[in-house]
């Protein structure tokens, strides 16, 4: 072998570790990147469905008796007696405190026998007209007298059976705020009274909304107090004026309340239905915004396909679309971060709990 051969021996050796080295590493990173295009990517899918798609206005409203009174005193006077618990369902005409009425009671009593002493002398007096015996303007004073005495025993019934306090109406009461022996003033609250077997609220929708409600129309009514409890009403009444500050326009609904679940004061949140359509909705954790566009991915033989769809409407965890979906068509609604177009899926089966 010549000096010269020799002599690049090593260089030779050198260059082909640095090819093997180069060899080595480049190998597994295509060997991954070949395994990478083949993975197998899970996903859990839905179909594109039909279903009722409400379309509805929100809005937050305080609940309010259909009426509404506080129970006070005419008169000052002793509480006598007291009828009623707090909280207590009562009838219209129901007792609720009696006020002392000795005096008023005496009154009427005197007045009745005026009364009735003047009526027979009128009756003399008319006779004794008829026969000559008297003028006519003594029968006329005695009249005016009558009138007058029937007049004060009227006040005097009045102001007697305004001492008894009645319900005007049916409802609930409220805490009694007086005690027998105490003594009242004019004024003084005894009570409240709310007629709750129909609740009224009051709200306000935008005034793009207005030409979209009407009288008649449904809503529905929820609080926090009753989870899953759903109560339905109607709009009964639109104000013609329209807020120039806010641009709201206010709407008042009713809602029956036969149990008296709803109280007045209670934060109601309502839905104020402005359509029912059957539309073809998806999940809307299916969609993917991509600038102004947003797709979905359908799954098809195996593989995950992206299309460009128009949505619509929305509603809690649901999407309107309106063009590029079948009915029944599977989309991809959990894995699609992970997938690009053409991409091998196995759609996973939702798990289904076991009754303990």
């Amino acid at each position: 072998m010549s000096s010269s051969i020799k002599s690049r021996l090593p260089f030779i050796f050198i260059f082909g570790l640095l090819a093997a080295l180069i060899i080595t590493i480049n190998w597994p990173a295509e060997q991954g990147e070949k395994k990478s295009r083949q993975r197998i990517v899970p996903v859990k899918t839905a179909a594109a469905h039909t279903e009722e798609f409400k379309d509805v206005i929100e809005a937050l409203g305080n609940a309010r008796a259909n009426e509404q009174v506080l129970i006070t005193s005419n008169y000052s006077d002793i509480v006598e007696e007291v009828s009623f618990q707090d909280g207590e369902i009562v009838k219209k005409g129901d007792i609720l405190v009696r006020l002392n009425n000795q005096e008023e009671a005496a009154k009427v009593r005197e007045l009745e026998a005026n009364l009735a002493e003047s009526v027979a002398q009128l009756n003399r007096f008319q006779d004794l007209l008829t026969k000559r015996a008297t003028s006519k303007s003594q029968v006329d004073q005695q009249e005016a007298q009558t009138k007058a005495i029937a007049a004060q025993l009227l006040s005097a019934r009045t102001k007697l059976n305004e001492l008894t306090i009645s319900a005007p109406f049916d409802g609930v009461l409220g805490f009694r705020e007086i005690s027998v022996g105490a003594f009242v003033q004019s004024g003084d609250v005894i009570t409240s009274l709310d007629d709750l077997s129909t609740v009224k609220v009051d709200f306000s929708v935008p005034e793009r909304f207005y030409t979209t409600i009407a009288v008649g129309q449904a809503i529905e009514a929820t609080n926090t107090a009753y989870d899953d409890k759903v109560f339905m009403g109607k709009i009964v009444s639109v104000d013609p004026r329209i807020d120039n500050a806010t641009r709201m326009v206010k709407v008042r609904a009713e809602i029956p309340n036969s149990d008296y679940a709803l109280r007045a004061g209670m934060l109601l949140s309502i839905n104020v239905e402005r359509s029912v359509e059957q539309v073809l909705q998806v999940p809307e954790s299916a969609i993917i915004p991509i600038e102004d566009n947003h797709y979905v991915f359908v799954v098809n033989d195996g593989k995950a396909m992206r299309k460009q769809v128009i949505v619509g409407r929305r509603k809690p965890g649901m999407v309107e679309i309106k063009s590029g979906l079948d009915e029944n068509q599977p989309v991809v609604v959990e894995g699609a971060l992970k997938l690009r177009d053409g991409t091998q899926v196995k759609v996973l089966e939702p798990k289904v709990q076991e009754p303990s």
